[in-house]
């Protein structure tokens, strides 16, 4: 069989572990959508963001999510994009690999839970911690020579950046 990083087509793969994990996580979203539901219906949308329910199955979501992704990568060598968001158009213009461009967004995501002790730590403190690091890192960009545009640390999902004319957000972040 061909090696799965290996630029030959790829034959004979059966299907079957991936559709069995793909179905896991259609499970688990279901899962979370009833749970989400019936969360919100008790609680206001913060209370519910911060419910253990709901954070333990985003958890198990982000892991099955990972599992997918390591299983196309070391099976067929690919690099999927899977968990990232793009809304009706927003769609890249151009899917040319060759093609340089000016600008480009990235987006570093982190899964993480609360310390299983109670303790003064909260998903806001996680946030400020992230959002020093990306401080940092916007400064080493800087001195390798890029230009840094806009940045930002977001939960729930990645930071979007649109072209209104609002210069920070409500975290007062560029």
């Amino acid at each position: 069989m061909t090696e799965s990083h290996d630029q030959s087509p790829l034959s004979g793969v059966d299907a079957a572990q991936f559709h069995h994990l793909v179905d896991q996580l259609a499970a688990r979203l279901h899962s979370y959508v009833d749970t989400a539901v019936g969360v919100r219906a008790e609680f206001g949308s913060t209370e519910a963001d911060e419910d253990p329910r709901v954070l333990a199955l985003e958890t198990e979501v982000g892991g099955l999510n990972a599992q997918l992704y390591d299983l196309l990568h070391q099976q067929l060598g690919l690099h999927p994009e899977l968990t990232g968001m793009i809304w009706e158009g927003d769609e890249p213009v151009s899917h040319d690999p060759d093609r340089r461009v000016s600008v480009d967004e990235f987006h570093l995501g982190f899964v993480i839970g609360l310390p299983p002790e109670p303790t003064d730590q909260t998903a806001e403190a996680a946030l400020g911690l992230i959002d020093d690091g990306g401080a940092d890192l916007v400064e080493r960009l800087i001195e390798a020579g890029f230009t840094v545009q806009e940045w930002g640390s977001a939960r729930g999902g990645p930071v979007g950046f649109d072209d209104e004319d609002d210069d920070t957000d409500e975290d007062g972040d560029r």
